[in-house]
Parts: structure tokens; sequence; C-alpha cells
């Protein structure tokens, strides 16, 4: 089973544990206001690849990654099942740390086939990294054009199949900063015994460049980029939340 590649990065240092080998897929569905990868979006594109050819790319450098692994993001990687299964089988026969970088937007609960599939994949998964872009659905739909029910639901099969998560969230001036929202996310995620890890990121500006070139308008154009002093008060926000639903499970 091939994958539609869009790129490879072979020392990843953000994209899970330790350092990796990090694959780009192409194609996704969703579309992030602030996205830095708007060139990954078509489902056509990218380069076809077998799983063998990029696991011989990972093996020529294999000592750099004794502490970290193969990680695949995109685009989405779940839009690409087969391949993922395809690749992971042949990182854990030679018992290596595999890792998603997902937006979960390809979840799809009442997809019985997907689903099979689905947890194949999860039992060759040591961590996914979920990116939740806003934990109100109105909000969230016009952050990125698409719903977050699937996303949500994807967070709780993650946890009642024991894969390891850790949450990403990236704040946007004025869009995703809000502290009560914030407050919601943490309380959500609460509730999962499988997170271990939070990511706040800030917002930036590096990729506005990219929809230039590639004649997209910028939806976020004149937004600020996140100044880095304040991402601890938002990610305590998100910590407040998941402390109280904690201390509520506990009673």
């Amino acid at each position: 089973m091939q994958g539609r590649i869009h790129s490879l990065e072979s020392f990843g240092t953000v994209d899970g544990p330790g350092t990796r080998f990090v694959v780009f897929v192409q194609g996704c569905p969703m579309r992030c206001a602030y996205c830095h990868n708007p060139d990954t979006w078509a489902m056509t594109g990218g380069t076809m690849m077998e799983p063998e050819e990029i696991f011989e790319q990972y093996q020529r450098n294999k000592d750099f990654y004794k502490n970290g692994g193969i990680t695949v993001t995109g685009g989405e990687p779940l839009m690409q099942v087969d391949f993922l299964i395809d690749l992971f089988t042949i990182a854990k026969q030679h018992n290596v740390h595999t890792c998603i970088d997902s937006s979960g937007i390809a979840f799809k609960p009442d997809n019985k086939p997907f689903i099979e599939k689905l947890d194949r994949l999860m039992k060759l998964t040591d961590l996914v990294m979920l990116d939740i872009k806003h934990i109100d659905p109105v909000k969230h739909k016009e952050l990125t054009a698409q719903p977050n029910d699937g996303i949500l639901a994807f967070a709780s099969y993650l946890n009642d199949r024991h894969v390891d998560m850790w949450i990403r969230h990236v704040v946007v001036p004025g869009i995703t900063d809000d502290e009560e929202y914030l407050y919601k996310l943490g309380y959500f995620i609460g509730q999962f015994s499988n997170l271990k890890a939070l990511d706040v990121l800030p917002y930036h500006t590096m990729g506005e460049s990219k929809y230039e070139k590639l004649g997209i308008p910028y939806k976020l154009a004149g937004v600020p980029a996140m100044e880095k002093s304040k991402i601890p008060e938002k990610k305590e926000a998100i910590l407040n939340g998941i402390r109280r639903r904690r201390e509520e499970k506990s009673m």
C-alpha cells in the first residue's frame, strides 16, 4: 500500500518524544485559518511512496532516533489508514516508537470498516498527538470549515483503546485565547486517563508567505502573532479545567 507523501524530515524535535523521523502526508479536509502548510491540503499531488522505502530512509540515521521514532503528520494521516498500518507494522517489527499527529477529522464512529482498520492501526501506535482547534462547535467550524463532534469522539475512542494521547492547542489572539473556552477544553480532556501531555502553542504568522505564493487568501491577515509570554496563563486556564474535572471524578 503506497502513501501519498508531501515531504520527509530527518530530524524532527517537536513531533513527539525525542528526535524523530517525520513523514508529512498529502491531503487534509480541514481548512484551518492559521494552517502553515496549505500546500498539504489537496488530496492529489505529493509523491507516491512505499512503506518500505520510507522505513529505509529512517534506517539511514536510526542511531539518532534511539530516544525517538517515527511520526506521521500532514496533512491528515488518518486519511491514509491502510498506508499507516503497513508503515507501522514494519516499524514495530523493528521496535520503533510510532506516533500520529492528527486533527482527528477523519474519525467516523459509524463507519464500521474504517473503525476496524483504525483498531488495527491503534495496536501499532504508541502515541497520538491530537490537535484540538476549538472546543466550541460553532467557533470550530468558523475556524476550520469542519465540525468538531468527530474530533472530540476520537479523543474518547483513544481513551477507550488505552492509546497514549498528547493534546495540542494553538492559541490565536481573539480567536482561541478566550479563557472560558480554554477552561472548557481542559474540563473536556480532564476526563481521560490516557492524557500524557498538553502542548499550548503560540500562533505565528510564518506561514502567511505560503498563501501569497499559492494565491490563497489568508483569513487571519492582520492578526498579530501570539505573545509567548502569555502562553503560561493560557495553559493555566486549560489546566484549571483539567483539575476540576479530575476533582469531580475523585469525589
